[in-house]
């Protein structure tokens, strides 16, 4: 074989290579998703300023967040309104690819699936405006009815708080009361069934805004500072390193940082 052969052989071999690879790249793409194409997110539309309902879409912190980070991803964005209680095990059963919801990085949930840290953030004490107590710590909900939003951190945090300080300490103990969503403890609270709630900080501001002074924030830092966390299918390795490198292309935009702004977040490293 001529050099000048063997020079277009080898250039025509690493071309088609190429075009191989880069095909599998793709599909390996399209592989990651159950949709071709298509991210489905799975979050709970109860959760301003996270995620809720203006007329028949959602929009929110996470919304917003998910649509620049599937543009990164060139994906098209399915948002899929889940219970709360549902959002981590559908990961596994294949309801949806990602959870994009307010939720902590825990232990509990990282054993059922991998996290990508997307922001930080805490909770916030509320009571009902009349209210004769006024916690401004965790400790100071020794002896009260607190409410909490079912499958949330927070439940197994106050019993363990209730049986490690509150007993000991002689000051009662705490009765976590469980509901379905947010809005739901509100209404309690508001009912006097609970004494307090507690609340993620940006939907604990909504909620005072949104019931018109009728809940107010007790505490005055927040409680229970923790890392928010995207969740995807465990062991779904090309998808958590696509949603790594979708975040660090709009963090490098200034995207990112404007977005945490605006809804009163605080960044992640």
């Amino acid at each position: 074989m001529s050099p000048l052969i063997a020079s277009v052989f080898r250039t025509g071999l690493r071309a088609g290579l190429a075009t191989l690879l880069g095909a599998g790249v793709l599909a390996g793409a399209q592989a990651q998703t159950l949709a071709p194409g298509v991210l489905k997110v799975g979050l709970e539309a109860t959760y301003p300023p996270f995620e809720s309902y203006d007329g028949d879409k959602i929009v929110g912190f996470d919304p917003d967040l998910t649509a620049l980070l599937t543009r990164e991803m060139k994906l098209k964005p399915a948002l899929t309104d889940t219970k709360f209680v549902s959002l981590i095990p559908g990961l596994a059963a294949g309801q949806h690819d990602a959870v994009v919801s307010g939720l902590y990085i825990t232990p509990e949930r990282l054993a059922q699936a991998d996290a990508i840290p997307y922001a930080s953030s805490g909770a916030l004490i509320m009571v009902a405006k009349d209210s004769k107590v006024h916690p401004k710590t965790e400790k100071d909900l020794c002896g009260l009815k607190v409410g909490l939003q079912a499958g949330t951190s927070w439940v197994k945090l106050l019993k363990n708080l209730s049986d490690d300080f509150c007993k000991g300490a002689g000051k009662g103990a705490i009765t976590v009361m469980e509901f379905p969503t947010a809005p739901e403890v509100s209404q309690a609270m508001m009912a006097r069934n609970v004494d307090a709630q507690l609340e993620i900080a940006g939907a604990a501001k909504m909620i005072v805004e949104k019931t018109k002074g009728r809940v107010t924030i007790s505490s005055p830092d927040l409680v229970y500072p923790q890392t928010l966390g995207i969740y995807v299918k465990k062991g779904n390795t090309a998808l958590k390193q696509s949603f790594e490198s979708a975040m660090a292309a709009i963090r490098k935009t200034g995207e990112y940082d404007a977005l945490i702004k605006k809804y009163e977040l605080t960044p992640v490293k």
